[in-house]
């Protein structure tokens, strides 16, 4: 039994070039290796977000329930962002 599934993808310019030169260069035997990397990432970042929403998102969920008090308003949240925002600007002018 196949153990493995022909598929046909398009991919912008830029994205074909950099499959191209990884093979080109040595880093991969083929533009499958590549997409078969790139896919193995994808699923490496997305259970790495299910794990930190389950560790982390629940835990600050459970906080909230727990002690109102320790939620931050929308308002307040976007206020803290935009000064932090306004200093990295300052410093990196």
């Amino acid at each position: 039994m196949r153990t493995t599934q022909q598929f046909s993808v398009t991919v912008p310019l830029e994205m074909a070039e950099m499959v191209k030169a990884k093979v080109a260069s040595g880093e991969y035997a083929s533009e499958s290796e590549v997409m078969r990397d790139g896919l193995r990432s994808l699923l490496a970042r997305d259970k790495a977000v299910e794990k930190w929403l389950l560790q982390e998102g629940v835990a600050a969920y459970d906080e909230s329930v727990n002690d109102p008090s320790t939620v931050v308003s929308s308002q307040d949240a976007r206020a803290v962002l935009a000064a932090h925002h306004k200093q990295w600007v300052k410093k990196t002018s």
